[in-house]
């Protein structure tokens, strides 16, 4: 059942089970393709509530139907897919609330680029945490992933700007997660409310499980795998922080109607220094020293990224004005001459950073450089408004590059988004590099050098059953690989329907029932994006997995 008649009466929103509608809404940039069987797109809280608590009725009669929250949709894991109801955002809770001195309040249908068009235009300050899908993102998927992207290393993940959610729990009712003194937690625990329940056993769950869930904490800088339960608690401060379990947790616990989030004030004068590097065995003594000069980002792309983007140049500039694209063309006249002369390095790195004057943002760069003249590598400075953006058009380019322009070819993340140590490097990306090769696909790597995290996106022909096969049998050896390191599974894309089968060897037997149990806390009847975080199989991935990139 659709339940379009029902709905269209009970709502002020939008409700379509038009055909258009559900096959834009059966994709996301996952491998996978999910047709769902109604649009909704609630008017406002209120109205989320009343679908809330419809679905909450059925559910309780044995219909299957649940609820999976949409933002832009440019999840890579499968996150926003469905065969039941889809709860989109866009159309119409989309609006920037207020800006405060150090802070905004958003509604989760606000694409990203709006957001920080309005907080520069209003006080200088940004939210540092955008992904590089920062032009078509929004913000309700950038909280439910927490996200994170090239400012990360400086300002951490989106939890650490999250001071409150205003949330729809899963009987429809409202309420706001942030942080709660002793006293304030202990005053909501009390009543026979859903939220009262919440609080009651999350804080029980907590207390009787600290020893295992302080020693689950992934060890890695980055980490969206499960659900953050080593996060709720401070010590330090002695609060109770449930938002902080919401950021992350895909819409499976409850659906995000406000977000209040802090704002940063970057400096406004960048300089780069670039790294070319063929051996990988001084990487890990090269990131060390970056690091200790404090850049604001230090990211990195392979020597498959680099030919790529060489080879696809004339679409890059077309994306641009002419004179930038005549400037920007220009610059990358030595990187055409290392590809043609067989030079092309095997790392290309970037660390840049952000100061009060060009001066000052030069000179960092001249004393990391100076830092690392002992090494046998080749560095150079990009400086000025068109020195660092080729690097930068490559970094952020590389999923679309490959993704646009290669026919037949699909750009699939499945094995997009690990993190290790950055001093396992020269044991880890080696024994990356074999396993990839095994396969007749071609890959390629960036990410994010300065917190271990990396991007691997195979191309691939999604049309071949044998593809399927070996993108399921990679996947498990690569999540394998980056554990056996100590590593996360995702650093920044989340679970989904690609990862949610492996949540259980991240963490182990006790922690993932843990997660089985939060679930059940927050929502009982599984009305909330089934299967992901918990509960999701190997038999999905097979199941939704697309035969083509239509």
């Amino acid at each position: 059942m659709s339940f379009r008649n029902e709905l269209t009466s009970l709502l002020k929103g939008t409700v379509s089970d038009a055909s258009e509608d559900l096959k834009r809404l059966s994709r996301d940039t996952s491998i996978f393709k999910r047709k769902p069987s109604l649009l909704v797109a609630p008017k406002d809280a209120s109205d989320l509530s009343s679908l809330v608590r419809f679905v909450a009725k059925e559910k309780a009669e044995g219909t299957k139907i649940s609820l999976t929250a949409r933002s832009a949709g440019t999840d890579m894991t499968g996150g926003p897919l469905t065969d039941s109801i889809v709860v989109s955002f866009t159309e119409h809770m989309n609006k920037v609330l207020e800006i405060g001195d150090d802070y905004a309040v958003t509604e989760p249908g606000v694409y990203y680029r709006d957001f920080e068009k309005a907080t520069l235009a209003k006080n200088g300050k940004l939210l540092p945490s955008f992904p590089a899908s920062r032009e078509i993102c929004a913000m309700g998927g950038i909280v439910a992933n927490n996200s994170g992207g090239e400012l990360t290393l400086k300002y951490g993940k989106t939890e650490n700007y999250v001071r409150s959610l205003d949330v729809v729990l899963s009987d429809g009712s409202e309420t706001t997660f942030k942080p709660l003194s002793k006293d304030e937690l202990e005053a909501k625990k009390q009543g026979d409310s859903l939220e009262a329940h919440i609080y009651r056993t999350m804080d029980e769950l907590l207390s009787q499980n600290e020893k295992l869930i302080a020693a689950a904490r992934p060890k890695v800088s980055k980490n969206s795998s499960g659900y953050a339960l080593w996060s709720i608690k401070d010590n330090e401060k002695g609060t109770f922080d449930l938002s902080k379990l919401i950021v992350g947790s895909q819409g499976t616990l409850a659906l995000v109607t406000q977000a209040k989030l802090g704002l940063v004030k970057r400096a406004s004068h960048k300089a780069m220094l670039v790294i070319f590097l063929k051996d990988l065995k001084v990487l890990p003594e090269i990131v060390k020293r970056v690091l200790a000069h404090n850049p604001e980002s230090f990211e990195s792309y392979d020597n498959h990224t680099f030919s790529l983007a060489v080879r696809f140049l004339p679409q890059i500039l077309r994306s641009m004005g002419p004179l930038q694209a005549v400037a920007l063309g220009a610059s990358f006249l030595p990187e055409l001459y290392l590809v043609l002369t067989g030079g092309v390095p095997k790392l290309v790195l970037m660390a840049e950073f952000a100061e009060e004057s060009e001066a000052l943002a030069r000179d960092k760069v001249r004393e990391t450089r100076h830092a690392l003249q002992d090494l046998a590598i080749t560095t150079r400075m990009a400086a000025g408004k068109v020195g660092p953006e080729k690097y930068w058009k490559i970094r952020r380019e590389s999923f679309n590059l490959l993704r646009k322009n290669v026919p037949g070819l699909y750009a699939a993340p499945f094995i997009d988004d690990c993190v290790v140590l950055p001093e396992t490097y020269p044991q880890f990306l080696p024994e990356l590099e074999s396993l990839l090769s095994e396969y007749p696909f071609t890959f390629t790597i960036a990410g994010h050098v300065g917190n271990g995290n990396f991007h691997i996106f195979p191309l691939v022909d999604m049309t071949k059953d044998a593809v399927h096969e070996q993108i399921i049998e990679l996947n498990k050896r690569v999540y394998e690989l980056v554990l056996k390191y100590g590593g996360s599974t995702t650093g920044e894309h989340n679970d989904g329907i690609i990862r949610t089968p492996y949540v259980k060897d991240m963490f182990g037997s006790e922690m993932y029932t843990l997660f089985e149990k939060t679930k059940q806390i927050f929502d009982p009847q599984n009305i909330f994006n089934p299967g992901k975080k918990v509960g999701g199989t190997l038999d999905d991935i097979e199941t939704y997995m697309m035969h083509s990139e239509r």
